[in-house]
């Protein structure tokens, strides 16, 4: 049967496999399976809530996926799952807004409905709330319960006093004279009250002697002190271990009993004044208790000869070596399990760790002999999820914006002709999204296309065109083709099977970087989903700038200056070949003739590679001069670029900090988290490696995100700049035209022509600016609004604006461009060619103080604005004609001459 379109229907499962076979193999579903899925797509069967059912966990802020079937054998059933919502990113905000229920929807898929911090009238008596009518009891009234609970035990007197969030003010603390009522105390918390005087506090709490533990945490007081604050109270209380839940110089065999469960406010001292209180003590968890030194008396084999599970994360330890450290863990007889920082106190390696403690079988959640037998020497199997965070105030859909990272998966479209330059996002289902991650899964997902109608001949040279494309690029993600030209009706889903055998109550769990290894940075690409150990991010981003800021350089040419003009004046003009209309058109000068054949030219201007295979291909030879020098990638590419100017001069001001992610993304990471641990900006930019027109270029502040972001192909990741100068509240940059003659020596021109480009919007850092193109991106070549402006109007205006002198700011610029080409001559000597003449494109933007940042260089720029308007040249007031822009740089680069084109 056909249908309207004449395209014959995919009816029988030889006809699904013949259309569909590529997508099967890529999808990796077992051929077992392919029957039952055409079955499934046929039948339109979502039969998953059959066997599966979906759990609330962590505490109503994720999902989980259970089977409910009594088994699943492994490549036993294959299940649709629906997408729910399917995007383009720039289309996210918009689409939230704008489609009803569709933030509601995601909103509750994403667990992000809820309000937990609310408070509730109901709530039981908590830190001295009633749960009758929800109004905080009176001081006087939990003092008097205290001392009545206190009767019955060993000799009355209160030792543990719980005063939190009671509303206390130092008035009130005064003349509540708690020492004198409560002599004997070894523990008071007074968190979430209202102190604020601190030589008030100190005062009160230093009447206590005995005083073991001390919390003020969630007072104001806390952030009127400084360290003075604690030492003036450890000097009197001399006996204190823990304040504010660290631990202090004095702790000993009181706080560790505390960490262990032996002291608490049931037991706030030792019943039977034991000789070794600690005997009994299996686990302690010491993480996150700013211990420096933990070698002391009490943290013993003798004192704690049952040890065995020991949690040090967290803590700085910089008071003992690594060697010390050891050879205390190793005297511990029973301790088999360890949690500490890789890197960290014990050093950067968990196999060195587990080969000097022979006894330890688990580290940090990890079987000792899997980590030794995979060769992993940082290790954390106890990663905990990131959990979205959101306030009451905060309106539906920006929650989801800042959730929808954990949840996301993401192809690319394409047909015949074309891959679509955006990729596309999707979340699956409420099923779907419940699959939590695992690095040992039991399901596998994969999307999957389905066409049920269409031309089966097409279809399948459609498919296998793409097969290629399909495998180099895919990795973890699916890239699904599409044909617009046909109009064939596909459908979107994605496929869930076993791939263990599943038992009923199991949990069903999905590979969120399947495909994806250590080669490819798996362990830093799982900090999108999860809290990875950041000391190991921070040491990696540490050597990193450690290595840049170490650069000496110089440049000194090899050669003397050889170029010439070759135009020799014998009336035979020079064969140009090119296949760039501008040029073709443009250039005018009777030196120069167009021709339309490569091997006869005596230059070759192309907007092509010119490599050995298009040589070959056109009879092109050594003799012949061409607008690219070799390996010119390593300015024209941005990780390229990026890498050149590091290399050269490590960090300089007018660069950006950029991070291949590729290769660098550990350390990209490490300075997020510094740049969030000082309090510092953390907005970046995501540009693909060589895309122009700032196609599939994303701004955001979101860690995840970026981590994310790297699915849909490889890319730099740079700081933002964002405090650029604006003109009229808009931001912009400058396109530069360079013209290079030599690498070697380096013989560079700038043309006198440069211009402006305009945001159409003005200039903003609120949140949801970061999906409008028209704020944030300058180019609009391309399908929008362009607001062309003449440069000197331009200069005049700005100058005008920002008092400032544009020449100063123009010679900071020549400075910086100069600065990145002889990066290249220096890093790159073989880019040098004696037949190689090129123009590039340099972008540049001002900071807020007016210095310049390089943002890319460009191979045979887009020149249409300035074969489209004559322009007046800076400084010099002359008109440059549009139509004469190609007879200018063509003179500069093949005549050798110097009009309207500064040497640099």
């Amino acid at each position: 049967m056909s249908n309207r379109n004449g395209s014959k229907r995919v009816e029988t499962y030889e006809d699904f496999v013949e259309v569909h076979g590529v997508l099967l193999a890529a999808s990796g579903l077992p051929r077992s399976l392919h029957r039952h899925l055409f079955h499934k797509l046929t039948t339109e069967s979502f039969d998953g809530g059959a066997h599966f059912q979906i759990e609330l966990c962590e505490e109503g802020r994720q999902r989980r996926l259970l089977l409910t079937s009594d088994s699943m054998p492994k490549h036993s059933d294959v299940f649709l799952v629906d997408h729910a919502w399917t995007f383009r990113l720039p289309d996210a905000y918009k689409q939230l807004q704008e489609v009803p229920g569709l933030a509601q929807r995601m909103a509750s898929l994403m667990c992000v409905d809820v309000d937990f911090n609310s408070d509730s009238e109901e709530t039981d008596l908590v830190n001295g709330v009633s749960h009758e009518n929800g109004i905080k009891s009176n001081v006087e009234d939990v003092l008097e319960s205290e001392i009545r609970n206190a009767m019955g035990k060993d000799d009355g007197s209160v030792k543990w006093l719980e005063l939190e969030e009671l509303d206390i003010d130092c008035d009130t603390l005064l003349s509540l004279s708690l020492s004198s009522k409560f002599p004997d105390l070894q523990a008071l918390s007074l968190c979430g009250n209202k102190l604020e005087n601190v030589d008030i506090v100190v005062q009160e709490v230093n009447k206590f002697k005995n005083l073991r533990a001390l919390w003020l945490n969630n007072s104001p007081v806390l952030k009127q002190s400084d360290c003075h604050m604690e030492d003036a109270i450890l000097k009197e209380c001399s006996k204190l271990e823990i304040y504010n839940s660290r631990f202090t110089c004095n702790f000993g065999e009181w706080a560790l009993g505390f960490c262990g469960d032996v002291y608490g406010k049931d037991n706030p001292s030792s019943l039977h004044q034991s000789d070794h209180p600690l005997q009994s003590v299996t686990s302690l968890d010491l993480s996150n208790r700013c211990i420096h030194n933990l070698v002391n008396k009490a943290f013993s084999p003798a004192e704690m000869p049952s040890l065995s599970h020991l949690n040090i994360r967290g803590n700085p330890l910089e008071h003992n070596s690594v060697n010390e450290l050891l050879e205390v863990l190793k005297k511990f007889p029973c301790l088999h399990s360890l949690e500490v920082d890789i890197p960290g106190p014990l050093g950067e390696s968990a196999i060195e760790i587990l080969e000097s403690l022979p006894t330890l079988s688990v580290l940090n959640g990890g079987s000792a002999s899997k980590i030794i037998e995979d060769g992993k020497h940082v290790i954390d199997s106890m990663l905990q999820p990131h959990l979205p965070e959101w306030s009451a105030e905060q309106p539906l859909v920006d929650r989801v914006l800042s959730a929808m990272w954990l949840y996301l998966m993401t192809y690319r479209l394409a047909d015949e002709e074309k891959i679509d330059e955006t990729s596309v996002w999707y979340v699956m289902d409420e099923l779907g999204s419940a699959l939590r991650h695992s690095d040992e899964p039991n399901f596998r997902v994969a999307p999957f296309l389905f066409m049920p109608e269409g031309n089966l001949t097409s279809a399948v040279r459609f498919f296998t065109n793409l097969l290629f494309f399909v495998l180099l690029h895919c990795g973890a993600v699916l890239l699904v083709p599409f044909d617009y030209t046909r109009r064939i009706l596909v459908l979107f889903f994605s496929i869930l099977w076993p791939i263990q055998d599943v038992h009923k109550g199991d949990e069903c769990t999905r590979d969120f970087l399947f495909g994806i290894g250590e080669d490819k940075q798996r362990s830093a690409r799982l900090t999108a989903w999860f809290h990875t150990p950041e000391n190991y991010f921070i040491q990696e981003y540490e050597k990193h700038f450690k290595k840049l800021h170490v650069k000496d350089f110089t440049y000194l040419p090899t050669n003397s200056s050889s170029t010439k003009s070759l135009y020799h004046g014998d009336g035979c003009a020079l064969r140009v070949y090119t296949d760039i209309p501008q040029v073709e058109e443009f250039l005018t000068r009777p030196e120069f003739v167009i021709t339309t054949e490569p091997k006869d030219a005596d230059i070759i201007w192309t907007s092509l590679q010119v490599d050995e295979e298009m040589k070959k291909a056109t009879g092109i030879t050594e003799q012949q001069y061409v607008n690219q020098f070799p390996f010119e990638s390593c300015l024209v590419m941005k990780h390229h670029l990026a890498e050149t100017v590091q290399k050269a001069h490590g960090s300089p001001e007018w660069l950006q900090p950029t991070y291949n992610l590729e290769t660098h993304l550990s350390q990209l990471i490490g300075d997020y988290y510094v740049r969030k641990r000082d309090g510092l900006d953390n907005l970046w930019i995501l540009k693909p490696w060589n895309m122009a027109r700032t196609i599939d270029t994303s701004v955001t502040d979101d860690l995840s995100a970026i981590i994310r972001l790297m699915e849909t192909g490889p890319k730099i990741c740079q700081k933002y700049i964002e405090h650029p100068a604006l003109f009229q509240g808009r931001k912009f940059d400058l396109r530069y035209i360079v013209l290079v003659r030599s690498v070697d020596p380096l013989e560079i021109f700038l043309s006198d022509v440069f211009w402006v480009r305009l945001a159409n919007n003005p200039y903003s850092l609120e949140k949801h600016s970061f999906f409008e193109y028209e704020t944030h991106f300058t180019v609009m070549n391309y399908g929008r609004k362009l607001n062309h402006m003449n440069t000197p109007e331009f200069v005049r205006e700005f100058e005008l604006e920002h008092q400032v002198k544009w020449l100063e700011i123009h010679q900071r610029v020549k400075k910086m461009i100069r600065s990145v080409f002889e990066s290249a001559a220096v890093v790159h000597p073989e880019m040098h060619s004696p037949i190689s003449r090129a123009m590039y494109g340099v972008d540049v933007m001002l900071d807020s103080s007016f210095q310049p940042k390089l943002l890319e260089v460009t191979y045979c720029p887009d020149c249409t604005r300035a074969c489209k308007y004559d322009m007046e040249a800076l400084p010099s007031g002359e008109i440059l004609k549009a139509c004469d822009f190609f007879n200018y740089v063509f003179g500069c680069l093949f005549l050798n001459e110097t009009a309207h084109a500064s040497p640099l």
